[in-house]
């Protein structure tokens, strides 16, 4: 292994504990520096890390020469300036989903990355852990036969219940499509391939939302997106996946996601998380039985896409957590939206390769 690569962080909120925590153990990125609009959240940030500093702007963290890419946890809606900002100057970019908020900012991206011979790496990284890694050669390995149906539920009240500062999640680039939807969706990719058209509904019971938690609780603020999202996926292959997304839905007893062969079902684990039990029900079988742990990167957290970026990059191959998966995942969500304005089925206009597996 070379020399690691070093990141710079922009955006020390919630999220990044959760990145810190993995960079810790992993030998092949090194935390440089960090800026965020509130200092003392950056500093916070820095002391968890030897040698990081705290930098005061992100035109200043992007040109320093202790930084070959920066990460980027800052909000949806500035995913893409923060980014465009980067490759600017030549540095690579891994980010956290959505990859931004519109189709036409991520081809940009992608085009001024293309022109450059610069990488962009996207979340969710979930899908490299052991949970859907061992569906996928589940499914690969012909243990459900042909796929022929997926369900994908994700069912919550609102994040206003427990985030202290909600709002973001009810803005354009928000919602619980946009802001969940990646987990679940980049999964499906992984487990059945590119979707190739939609059909989608959707609805905004209520106008505002109060905040539950922390020392704005009581507060009111009002919703700009949808909130329950429901639609029908076409995959390349095609199978069809039902999904549906929601803020609205208080209690619930889906799955996270089943996938339906013409030789029996995988229950896999929530792709929000890296790892937990596959299970699989074989079509001669009597019921359900917990497939052992046989692909993905055992033990993984949020950054490990960025480590497999970095590895991807000294070994000259294509890193999975790609900016041509998160566009395409990205373009599934806005055109299931689109759908649901129209009241038709809509065909995409992007499509992407099943990243490579991640084999032990």
């Amino acid at each position: 292994m070379g020399e690691p690569l070093r990141i710079g962080m922009v955006g020390a909120g919630k999220i990044s504990g959760a990145y810190l925590n993995t960079f810790e153990r992993l030998e092949n990125v090194r935390l440089t520096a960090v800026t965020d609009l509130d200092p003392s959240r950056a500093k916070a940030a820095a002391d968890r890390v030897p040698g990081a500093q705290v930098v005061g702007s992100v035109a200043d963290l992007v040109v320093r020469s202790d930084v070959d890419a920066v990460l980027n946890l800052t909000i949806p809606a500035v995913h893409a300036e923060v980014a465009r900002v980067a490759l600017a100057v030549g540095k690579h970019v891994y980010g956290e989903k959505p990859l931004t908020a519109t189709r036409e900012d991520a081809d940009l991206l992608l085009a001024a990355a293309e022109a450059d011979g610069l990488r962009i790496g996207c979340a969710p990284d979930t899908v490299l852990g052991t949970g859907v890694q061992t569906a996928r050669k589940a499914v690969d390995d012909g243990l459900i036969g042909t796929p022929v149906a997926a369900t994908a539920f994700m069912t919550t009240a609102g994040h206003e219940r427990w985030h202290p500062d909600p709002e973001f999640y009810y803005r354009p680039g928000g919602g619980p499509l946009l802001d969940m939807g990646p987990y679940y969706i980049s999964a499906l990719i992984h487990l059945l391939g590119p979707v190739v058209k939609v059909t989608g509904a959707s609805s905004r019971p209520r106008a505002e939302r109060v905040i539950g938690s922390g020392p704005r609780a009581g507060q009111r603020f009002d919703v700009d997106v949808e909130t329950h999202v429901t639609g029908v996926l076409q995959h390349a292959s095609g199978a069809l996946t039902t999904l549906v997304m929601s803020f609205d839905i208080h209690a619930a007893r889906l799955p996270r996601i089943e996938v339906h062969g013409t030789e029996g079902s995988l229950s896999v684990p929530d792709p929000n998380n890296f790892d937990g039990d596959v299970e699989l029900h074989r079509a001669a079988g009597e019921g359900w039985e917990t497939l052992p742990v046989s692909a993905g990167y055992v033990g993984a957290g949020r950054g490990t896409g960025l480590s497999d970026m970095a590895a991807a990059i000294e070994e000259d191959r294509p890193h999975r957590a790609s900016a041509e998966v998160a566009r395409h995942v990205l373009d599934t969500m806005l055109t299931l939206l689109d759908s649901a304005q129209a009241g038709r089925t809509l065909y995409l206009n992007t499509s992407c390769a099943r990243p490579d597996p991640v084999t032990r």
